[in-house]
């Protein structure tokens, strides 16, 4: 079951949007992957198997477990266990999943109007990439400029 429509803030420019369609999965997957090639060659190395994976919302479960009602809230999600949690003796049951949600990173973009799309998803996914490193979010606040 997908969240009801909440009303959105229109762009500060209406007339830039009008005729165009929202950016699909397709091209903020492809935003993702264009972000993910700046990082540094040490930290993609690191990230070998981490998937991404773009969604329209979180499901369900996912909003549950972090106490979260409404689903614009959250932009991205890091799912699996950190680098410097994991034991040498453990064995993964999945792999460890970064997803970005982009009906929440639209709507983010569209509120804030003054960020470009490509920048917003490059900080998302470098948050979710950051803890998935293990870094704290004082660690996450200072890495930032990854992306810029």
């Amino acid at each position: 079951m997908r969240p009801p429509l909440r009303p959105r803030v229109l762009p500060s420019n209406p007339a830039a949007m009008a005729g165009r369609l929202p950016p699909s999965l397709a091209e903020i997957e492809r935003l993702a992957a264009a972000a993910f090639a700046t990082l540094p060659r040490e930290v993609r190395d690191v990230c070998a198997g981490l998937a991404i994976r773009v969604e329209d919302f979180a499901d369900e479960e996912m909003l549950a477990d972090l106490g979260i009602e409404d689903p614009f809230e959250l932009t991205g999600l890091y799912d699996g266990i950190a680098l410097t949690e994991r034991s040498v003796m453990a064995q993964p049951s999945r792999p460890d999943v970064v997803w970005l949600f982009r009906r929440a990173i639209l709507d983010e973009w569209v509120e804030r109007g003054d960020v470009a799309l490509d920048r917003l998803v490059a900080h998302v996914l470098v948050h979710e990439i950051a803890h998935h490193l293990g870094w704290s979010d004082d660690d996450i606040r200072r890495i930032d400029d990854w992306t810029q």
